[in-house]
């Protein structure tokens, strides 16, 4: 394993890790102000986060120094992975609750581990697929233990759930393997820019369509979830996505999906600091196998 791959999967943890902070200030804000308020504003104050990194770091206020291909393979990926798959999981997660929901999530690493090997030709050794499946069933096994969410009202609501589950999935996997195609050398921060960009079109284009930018502008008065909300798309569509990039650039599209599908475990720890919930042996049992699947591909 050269240094690179291992640079790459410690940027996978630690998008994670970041990721898994973002979505407790995601949850917490969303309380206040609603969820698709958040959905833009964050990538709104991410901007802003990226305007200034471009002009102070690279003397650039916009990428307009990346390629024709980069732009193209990125802007798609920000659009299926922040746009579509975004709001196919916001669906499911309405309909299936959070359990099943992040259940299917874990379809993700297979998926980016099979696309990568149509279209980029990166064939992963048995090592690490055994690792993926060790990962996936610590992660399986935590968010299994108890069921969470809403009834459903019909098996065919139930369907429709989890075929939204599995294209928010199949998103995010598609959007990790177009950004390893599109980033090359190109500079993270400005790559996850060129990402962004598509998304906060593509809900521009929702909330006029739905006509709620009321509920937008209502919700940027709220001070207190504004500065949930900074400090999360500080940590996450900001720190969290240009690792995410690193990760991508540096170990395959399979390893990092893996990597960062150990969201459900991480926030165990959070969720008894900062909620006070109780966490029962099963999970640590089960966070401890994810663990030992990481540290199978890391180490």
């Amino acid at each position: 394993m050269s240094d690179w791959t291992t640079v790459g999967e410690m940027a996978a943890l630690g998008t994670a890790l970041l990721w898994t902070l973002s979505a407790m200030a995601w949850t917490s804000a969303g309380r206040r102000v609603g969820t698709l308020p958040v959905c833009f504003i964050r990538l709104a104050i991410t901007c802003v986060y990226l305007l200034a990194y471009g002009r102070l770091a690279r003397g650039l206020w916009l990428p307009s120094d990346a390629t024709s291909d980069t732009w193209r393979l990125l802007a798609w990926s920000g659009f299926v992975g922040f746009f579509l798959a975004d709001l196919c999981l916001l669906k499911a997660l309405l309909i299936l609750g959070p359990r099943l929901t992040l259940l299917f999530q874990t379809l993700s690493p297979p998926c980016a581990a099979l696309i990568s090997r149509a279209f980029l030709h990166e064939y992963l050794t048995t090592r690490d697929w055994l690792a993926m499946v060790v990962t996936l069933s610590g992660v399986t096994w935590v968010v299994l233990e108890r069921g969470e969410g809403p009834h459903l009202r019909s098996g065919r609501e139930a369907t429709w759930g989890m075929f939204l589950a599995v294209l928010a999935a199949l998103g995010q996997a598609v959007g990790l393997v177009l950004s390893r195609r599109g980033i090359g050398q190109y500079d993270a921060a400005a790559a996850t820019f060129i990402r962004i960009i598509p998304a906060v079109g593509g809900f521009l284009l929702l909330l006029s369509l739905l006509r709620a930018w009321p509920a937008v502008i209502s919700a940027t008065r709220d001070r207190k979830a504004m500065l949930i909300l900074a400090l999360g798309a500080l940590v996450g569509p900001f720190l969290g996505v240009i690792l995410s990039m690193i990760a991508v650039r540096h170990c395959q599209a399979g390893v990092a999906a893996t990597i960062l599908s150990t969201m459900p475990v991480l926030i165990l720890p959070l969720v008894v600091v900062v909620y006070g919930e109780r966490v029962s042996l099963r999970a640590v049992a089960g966070a401890a196998v994810s663990v030992a699947g990481v540290a199978m591909l890391v180490l």
